[in-house]
């Protein structure tokens, strides 16, 4: 096949590409410039979208022996990430920006790029399983490492997508892939991990939003209505977030308190405690299937977390509404709308669905909390 390679600059995707010339496809390299600034990014392990990355993408296409191109996505991406990813926490919601860059960066512009210049897939350094079953189906599963697993950030993908993805290292550890390449001569093989969020230059999420949405005081309440503290915006907080409240008067009991409910249109951030935390049944818009969905209701396992523990949920699919509604067995902490419900049967993904409210514990049947 024909196969564009996103490179990163980082090892992963370095070596995705090596596998792919190996497995006889002919391969043609591509680095993301994804910012309108790049000198404004992370440098050194803080980032994947610095000029230093582009440089390395670069080495690693001439190592590997293959064409290589920079592709300037910055404005799709400002639009697609950054600007959701500010319109999210605006709106008192958490987004997870890595997935919606697969979602409308990798795997839509990329792939619909390439498509039209004539490749027949996409390939990245995911880790993550393409099973292709006799009938030509093909699923997309867990990687066989589970500390690197990244399905769950690819559960945005649908059938079409998959059907033009490769992920060659699936099947891999992350020693062995730095210790691949290494062998093959990578100047990558020991380049750290990028972490965080790369459009955030120095990791302080609340200071990149208050730049963009101003400062607004407003009041910190427990479940009571009773005023515990301030804050400076609203949109700097989280459910489940337990440090920086800076809560002036201890809970009557002296425990912890944690965000429960964040209102962007009062300003005010609701606190309580954990047990008040406790979420029993989510439910989501927005789904997309990674394959056929065969019942409107089935069992499964709901990941809402990018490295969060899945719990099996009875799940019911409104066809008519669009809406996926996942009774929980066992209650989960830190749940907000905005955060993506990721289903799995096993290890296969079956789909996603953006959360868009959740019911606690605590609450009487029939009253949602969520935006």
């Amino acid at each position: 096949m024909r196969v564009l390679a996103a490179m990163s600059g980082g090892v992963d995707s370095a070596v995705a590409a090596a596998r792919a010339v190996e497995a006889g496809h002919e391969v043609t390299g591509v680095h993301l410039a994804l910012s309108k600034n790049p000198q404004s990014f992370r440098t050194g392990a803080r980032g994947c979208c610095t000029v230093e990355d582009s440089r390395d993408a670069r080495r690693a296409a001439d190592v590997i022996g293959i064409p290589f191109y920079i592709w300037d996505l910055a404005e799709r991406f400002h639009a697609d990430v950054v600007d959701d990813f500010v319109s999210e926490y605006a709106a008192g919601r958490t987004p997870n920006p890595c997935l919606r860059c697969n979602e409308k960066i990798k795997f839509s512009a990329v792939l619909d790029k390439a498509l039209a210049l004539g490749f027949d897939a996409v390939c990245t350094g995911h880790y993550a399983r393409i099973v292709q079953h006799s009938n030509g189906a093909r699923e997309l599963h867990r990687a066989v490492d589970p500390a690197k697993d990244q399905s769950y950030v690819l559960g945005v993908l649908d059938a079409e997508q998959l059907a033009r993805a490769l992920f060659p290292l699936g099947d891999s550890l992350k020693t062995d892939v730095r210790a691949e390449a290494d062998r093959r001569g990578l100047a990558v093989a020991d380049k750290p991990d990028s972490h965080d969020i790369c459009f955030i230059a120095d990791g302080d999420t609340r200071r990149f939003l208050a730049e963009r949405l101003g400062t607004e005081t407003g009041p910190i309440v427990d479940t009571t209505g009773a005023v515990v503290g301030s804050h400076s915006g609203a949109y700097g907080f989280t459910i489940g977030q337990r440090k920086g409240l800076r809560i002036g008067d201890p809970a009557g009991d002296g425990r912890p308190r944690y965000v429960l409910d964040i209102s962007p249109v009062t300003n005010t951030v609701t606190v309580g405690t954990t047990e008040e935390l406790a979420v029993t049944e989510v439910s989501g818009s927005h789904p997309r299937w990674c394959g056929p969905v065969d019942a409107e209701e089935f069992e499964c396992l709901v990941q809402m977390r990018a490295h969060g523990e899945p719990v099996p949920a009875a799940v019911r699919y409104d066809v008519e509404q669009g809406v996926v509604t996942a009774q929980l067995s066992s209650p989960a902490r830190g749940i907000a709308p905005g955060q993506t419900a990721v289903l799995y049967d096993g290890t296969r993904v079956i789909g996603s669905a953006t959360i868009s409210a959740t019911r606690r514990a605590t609450e009487q049947a029939g009253t949602r909390a969520g935006h």
